[in-house]
């Protein structure tokens, strides 16, 4: 971290600064420009937590210099982190993982049947929504418990795990004994009291980036699950808002290797949402393999004209069956399987 004066710094404050750097144990550089002072500060930034170093007379900005992520950093392990979900390995070596499923469980049949079809394609988990946000509130909601019932029903035939979205902390101990993985949604990667709470949950987290959130923010809400003590937390790249309006939302391939280079979390890539339209999900499904990814996620539905929600982006099973080839295809020539 350095400090950097305003031009109007008097020695006085200068002066100032570093006494205060060094009551909390820290040692100060002072390094003299032709217009500015900048001041170095050497030692642990964790005692500067409770310091409103910027608000000291004298100081124009605070910069700091070290990740402001600490446990999610590359440098926390030094090598790809893996998490296990219940025998299926995602992130470092293993297989690119295929998840899939409806977007919303809508009964019981519909959920037997499509976890069969997408098991049968080569899917190796299987995800559903029981809780759904919806941008109207007369839209439909979920089937809540009785979801939850459908989805382990379905794990039971299949033997797939189940994933699963959590949009309240209040919910949790009921979704712990059904779930096997945990999702936070894009609107809630900054639900902080929720963060804390799945952190403390024993099940891995699926995190998605918000769609208007910046790499690091992304790091940083993983970094809350992380620093509760649960170290299995995957990052899901699920589009950005941007000014092109082409699909629903853009998806940022660049984040799969910037977020890889940046933390040992595996990192997951949602095509579905964030193209929102059927017809060119498979092409950015082999596009993010090709990345990197260490797994893919895509909704799945029978007959998506019916589905309660996001039906225009479902794939067909046929089409799931189709795509899974170019995908391994794909991922062997970047030296992985599928």
């Amino acid at each position: 971290m350095i400090i950097i004066t305003q031009r109007t710094a008097t020695e006085e404050q200068i002066e100032e600064i570093v006494a205060q750097l060094e009551d909390l144990g820290l040692a100060a550089q002072v390094s003299r420009g032709e217009s500015r002072v900048i001041v170095g500060v050497i030692g642990p930034e964790e005692l500067l937590r409770e310091k409103p170093l910027a608000s000291l007379p004298g100081v124009e900005a605070v910069v700091p210099l070290a990740k402001p992520y600490k446990l999610a950093s590359a440098d926390a392990r030094g090598h790809a982190s893996t998490v296990d979900i219940c025998g299926v390995r995602i992130g470092g070596d293993a297989a690119v993982a295929l998840i899939s499923g409806p977007c919303s469980v809508e009964g019981r049949e519909q959920m037997l049947s499509i976890a069969r079809l997408v098991k049968d394609s080569g899917a190796r988990i299987l995800r559903g929504g029981a809780f759904k946000p919806r941008t109207s509130p007369y839209s439909f909601q979920g089937l809540r418990e009785e979801g939850l019932r459908f989805l382990a029903e379905a794990r039971n035939e299949t033997g797939l795990p189940i994933l699963t979205e959590i949009m309240d902390a209040r919910d949790l101990p009921m979704i712990e004994r059904y779930a096997d993985c945990l999702q936070i949604g894009a609107r809630n990667m900054q639900n902080f009291s929720l963060l804390k709470e799945v952190g403390r949950s024993h099940l891995p987290v699926l995190l998605k980036r918000g769609f208007s959130a910046t790499h690091n923010e992304l790091i940083m809400s993983a970094e809350y699950i992380l620093n509760e003590g649960n170290e299995n937390v995957l990052l899901c790249e699920r589009g950005i808002r941007t000014f092109e309006t082409g699909t629903r939302y853009t998806l940022d391939l660049s984040a799969v290797p910037i977020l890889k280079s940046r933390t040992h979390l595996p990192v997951v890539v949602d095509p579905t949402h964030a193209v929102g339209l059927r017809a060119f999900i498979p092409q950015m499904s082999v596009a993010a393999v090709a990345a990197g990814a260490d797994a893919i996620m895509l909704e799945v539905h029978e007959s998506p004209e019916t589905a309660k929600s996001d039906g225009q982006q479902a794939l067909f099973p046929e089409t799931l069956s189709k795509l899974l080839p170019r995908l391994r295809a794909v991922a062997n020539a970047v030296g992985r399987d599928l």
